[in-house]
């Protein structure tokens, strides 16, 4: 009877050890690839008004970005570090946003894209087209809204104003072909993001908040975060409809894109492309 026990503890602890390499093996590349692809899919299947509503609450959540910046810079005291501390406020925003799954554009660069790369045609490219559109105007109009309730009311306390208007400046002042390339490392960053949250699991909120600090501490630029200190800019009147859309918007809005779509989204196709078939 012993022996027999032993042989059944045996073939437990073989199941158990086999559970436990399938579960450290299940998201490799070509299945992460596959999470993020039904995700896009389902994105791209959800009605306009809600994608409408999604994307106008994250670019009202995503100011929050900026106004964690504002404060830890209005308090901190005046050292060496502080800078580095005063971009963790940046990561606020975007863990409002990702982890409450509301539509941020610079996430649909790659999770749109992915169905596209499986089976593309014109009705799909179409489709991918419409909600970029749909996503960042919605994204846009939360910014403006936002801003609005940051310039012309008293919702947040005046000490802050003048870190906003210092971090709103920076942003958009920088010239339209370095706007472009700051844009292009804040697109790869968070299409990185959506890539390992699949596989993150319970580390999700630190994979979030270490790689958003690093688009502010590395001083890129971030196409819905920025359009809210564009918009703080604009409603105030301090900043003019050219430099606004051709300084800071378009220049952003294309690197992002480069790198979020063009250079991760391809490398990320290229690793998985000769195993996709396995899936089906």
């Amino acid at each position: 009877m012993a022996n027999s026990d032993q042989k059944i503890e045996g073939t437990e602890q073989d199941v158990l050890d086999e559970q436990s390499l399938q579960d450290a093996t299940k998201l490799s590349p070509r299945l992460i690839y596959e999470v993020i692809r039904r995700d896009g899919e389902e994105e791209l299947e959800r009605p306009i008004r809600s994608l409408i509503w999604s994307g106008i609450a994250a670019g009202i959540m995503i100011s929050f970005s900026v106004l964690g910046e504002a404060i830890f810079r209005t308090y901190l005291p005046d050292a060496p570090s502080s800078y580095l501390v005063e971009n963790l406020g940046y990561s606020l925003g975007f863990l409002l946003v990702i982890l409450g799954r509301m539509q941020l554009f610079t996430e649909n660069t790659i999770t749109t894209v992915l169905p596209l790369m499986v089976a593309p045609s014109r009705r799909l490219f179409g489709d991918v087209c419409s909600l970029w559109f749909i996503v960042l105007s919605a994204n846009v109009v939360g910014a403006f809204a936002i801003a609005t309730v940051f310039a012309h009311t008293s919702a947040i306390p005046s000490e802050l104003i003048p870190a906003l208007i210092s971090l709103s400046e920076h942003a958009v002042g920088m010239p339209a072909g370095e706007s472009f390339m700051r844009a292009i490392p804040a697109g790869i960053l968070i299409a990185a993001i959506v890539w390992m949250l699949p596989q993150a699991e319970d580390a999700s909120f630190f994979v979030i908040l270490t790689f958003t600090w690093l688009i502010a501490a590395g001083d890129f630029t971030h196409i819905v975060a920025g359009s809210v200190e564009m918009a703080f800019l604009a409603v105030r009147g301090d900043l003019g409809f050219y430099d606004a859309v051709f300084g800071f918007f378009l220049p952003v809005l294309a690197g992002n894109v480069v790198g979020g779509t063009v250079i991760f989204t391809l490398m990320a196709w290229g690793q998985v492309r000769h195993e996709l078939g396995e899936l089906e």
